[in-house]
């Protein structure tokens, strides 16, 4: 018997059987992460399942080494290394093969933990199940059918901007383009696409690998993000040149993307010129149907969005087995959907507002990201207080 074993007969917990038992519980319960929290008292094991944290248990700090070395291994990460982060990866075989990428932090209480779960099967791949209604289904076709032009997708992290990317990707997908990526890091794979994965650290990122794509002679572009002035030149001339790019920012809404591209120095003609179309989005939580049920909001809440005289019936889940107790089970997009058009255009040139921008934006019928979510709790899919809590 080794003295890991050892202790962990001691302690009374196998650290191989809570791993397989922590992975096991996130694939059954549909999570997307496992956090591992060191505490001055405990270690804090929480799941993030439709974007919100749960804690499932709490264990003995003395188990934290034993659980954190289990994972390097099953990562090939270095045992010995504790005071600097190390990123690694690992599958395992279910009914579909499940990719998990782990990051490992130094904390004041010992290493923390995060395993992303991605499981190929569960990407969503077709327009349908996006959550777009029909008109913005169709702005959005026009959009992507252009052979040249640049598509941006903006919200936070987590907003399901790659899952949007990907489901464009696949709807455009055919043996006669051409269609290359640069990632950060390659998260899904579709048959035809060639899919490079960057290296920042190595000296390969998004801007060299834009310049070495070209070379491949591509039809359709995907870049995963644009960071820097450099990605955003290169990616702005693509778009001029007969490239249909698609990419993501990180700003909170579709006019913001015109703002921050500005920031980073493009000049503005290159912007309204190569720029067909820019998509917000939010992910909402979905009532569970097994325990819907109708209810009456607070009437706060219809005050504060303009509901306090509206007579439709509202749901909520009320907690059941299928959905853990929450109410919710799966998530929906919701969008924003900004279109160029020549009088938005002329006030990128003049420099306006962020709020000028914007409202000629709803002016000329754009709908906001908290009217695409009300749309969807008018349809019983969600509640207004997930459309609050995520478009506040």
């Amino acid at each position: 018997m080794t003295h890991q074993d050892n202790n962990q007969q001691q302690s009374g917990y196998s650290t191989t059987a809570l791993v397989d038992q922590y992975l096991n519980k996130a694939i059954e319960m549909g999570a997307s992460d496992i956090h591992i929290e060191p505490e001055s008292d405990s270690v804090r094991i929480r799941l993030r399942i439709d974007g919100i944290l749960r804690e499932v248990e709490r264990l003995p700090t003395n188990i934290l080494d034993n659980l954190v070395s289990r994972i390097k291994v099953l990562a090939n990460l270095n045992i010995s290394e504790t005071r600097k982060p190390q990123d690694g990866r690992f599958d395992i075989k279910k009914q579909q093969p499940i990719d998990l990428r782990v990051s490992i932090m130094p904390t004041s209480f010992g290493e923390a933990v995060v395993i992303r779960l991605l499981d190929q099967s569960n990407l969503i791949l077709t327009f349908n199940e996006l959550g777009l209604d029909e008109e913005q289904k169709e702005i959005f076709y026009k959009m992507i059918k252009k052979p040249y032009g640049l598509i941006l997708v903006t919200g936070p992290t987590g907003s399901g901007k790659t899952t949007t990317l990907f489901s464009v990707l696949n709807n455009i997908n055919s043996i006669e383009k051409c269609i290359v990526t640069l990632e950060d890091p390659v998260e899904y794979h579709l048959p035809l696409l060639r899919q490079t994965q960057i290296d920042e650290r190595g000296g390969f990122g998004f801007a060299r690998g834009l310049r070495s794509l070209f070379r491949q002679n591509p039809d359709v572009i995907m870049v995963g993000e644009i960071r820097d002035r450099e990605t955003a030149d290169i990616v702005i001339q693509a778009a001029m040149t007969g490239h249909l790019v698609l990419s993501t920012l990180h700003t909170n809404d579709s006019v913001g993307a015109l703002i921050r591209l500005k920031e980073m120095g493009l000049e503005k003609f290159l912007i309204t010129s190569a720029t067909s179309g820019i998509i917000a989005q939010r992910l909402v939580r979905k009532i569970c149907p097994d325990c819907k049920v109708p209810y009456d909001p607070p009437s706060e809440i219809l005050e504060s969005l303009g509901l306090a005289d509206d007579t439709s019936t509202y749901y909520k889940g009320s907690g059941c087995t299928f959905c853990h107790a929450s109410g919710f089970r799966g998530r929906t997009g919701i969008y924003e959907i900004l279109q160029l058009s020549q009088d938005i255009n002329k006030l990128v040139y003049q420099d306006v507002s962020w709020r000028q921008l914007y409202d000629a934006a709803i002016k000329q019928g754009m709908q906001t990201l908290r009217q695409s979510g009300l749309k969807k709790v008018k349809a019983g899919i969600t509640t207004l207080e997930e459309i609050i809590r995520v478009t506040q």
